[in-house]
């Protein structure tokens, strides 16, 4: 898969009867193919804003966003959903709690295609759904045949970020996709989800409050503050960045 993603002169003016404020300002930026890039700000910096402008639940005020040399700036969320993949903080978001995990990883392995479950479909591919689950941290192999809704919030997440992965997505965007989770899981999924990202070259934008991890994983950092792009970290630059350092960016 090859992406590229231009965020040309963005901006997100949100404009109440009593106020009216700048939530991106003059956002310049070019994501790579293959580039893991971690997005990192304080609360109120514009992250989420970004990532809905870059998925299309969002229109911004001005500005432009291309993608693979392409305008997408008007397209639906829907529209780009053949481009792009996302993971949320809340692991409820994005399975289907009352189908089993092999009905919901049969319909991600589905995607964009016309979905309708037959159970003698589902038989068919019940090997490779083993085999996508085996792949898995935490043994959802052993649990197939339960609702989402049985698992822990660690592995309804883990879940999450396969069916993401499924169809190796142009993009993927991962919005704090660990942070509701213990520090057992969260670490399980990130480590999973570096090598993910490496092993089949994604390109990937990717929301984080850890400093720790901002650091460790990702090839390029991105700081973001009061809706402004003030740092780009190459990922030569970045290898040499402390927790102190970027403090200072985020004050």
């Amino acid at each position: 898969m090859t992406a590229r993603m231009t965020l040309n002169q963005l901006n997100y003016q949100l404009t109440t009867e009593t106020d009216q404020r700048n939530l991106l300002q003059d956002i310049n930026v070019t994501i790579q193919p293959d580039e893991f890039v971690m997005l990192l700000g304080a609360n109120g910096a514009g992250k989420s804003t970004f990532f809905n402008i870059v998925a299309g639940d969002l229109t911004p005020t001005s500005g432009q966003i291309t993608f693979n040399d392409q305008e997408i700036t008007k397209q639906s969320a829907q529209q780009r959903t053949r481009l792009i993949s996302r993971v949320y903080q809340d692991p409820k978001l994005g399975t289907a709690a009352d189908m089993t995990v092999a009905e919901n990883i049969l319909l991600a392995m589905r995607r964009g295609q016309r979905r309708r479950l037959f159970p003698r479909r589902l038989a068919q591919q019940r090997p490779q759904i083993e085999a996508l689950a085996k792949t898995l941290p935490n043994h959802l192999e052993a649990q197939l045949d339960k609702p989402v809704s049985n698992l822990s919030g660690g592995q309804r997440q883990t879940l999450n970020f396969l069916m993401a992965t499924i169809q190796k997505p142009e993009l993927l965007l991962l919005d704090e996709h660990t942070s509701a989770l213990d520090a057992v899981s969260s670490q399980a999924l990130m480590t999973f989800t570096d090598t993910t990202i490496r092993e089949n070259k994604l390109t990937c934008l990717m929301i984080t409050h850890d400093l720790a991890d901002a650091l460790k994983y990702g090839n390029r950092l991105l700081i973001l503050k009061d809706g402004q792009l003030i740092a780009d970290f190459p990922d030569a630059e970045k290898q040499q960045l402390t927790t102190e350092e970027l403090i200072k960016y985020l004050h």
